[in-house]
């Protein structure tokens, strides 16, 4: 079960309901994968909502990992999910959403 205070989300991948949060790891990792140089920098490469396949699997796969679930972004890239490529888009916006909050 997630916990909303720590920042988990609960999602429909290949045929499971598991849980993702991008601990600090994660972000770390996905820092580094997007090459994104720091946290603002990350915040700011999602706040206009364009990302590309590659993103969704690599913040997907980030927090996956961060949530205990020990997959490869590879691994992930042929997993179902529930509503497609626009279902994956809507789990990383709640992960980020519930990492980075609402922009004011």
């Amino acid at each position: 079960m997630a916990i909303a205070q720590r920042g988990e989300i609960e999602a429909l991948i290949g045929g499971e309901r598991v849980t993702l949060c991008l601990t600090l790891g994660a972000l770390a990792e996905l820092e580094a994968h997007l090459q994104a140089g720091d946290l603002v920098g990350l915040a700011e490469r999602f706040a206009n909502g364009r990302v590309s396949a590659r993103d969704l699997t690599a913040i997907l796969g980030a927090g996956l990992r961060g949530g205990g679930n020990g997959i490869s972004d590879d691994d992930l890239a042929r997993l179902s999910i529930e509503g497609g490529v626009k279902g994956a888009a809507e789990i990383a916006a709640r992960l980020l959403k519930a990492t980075f909050g609402e922009a004011e």
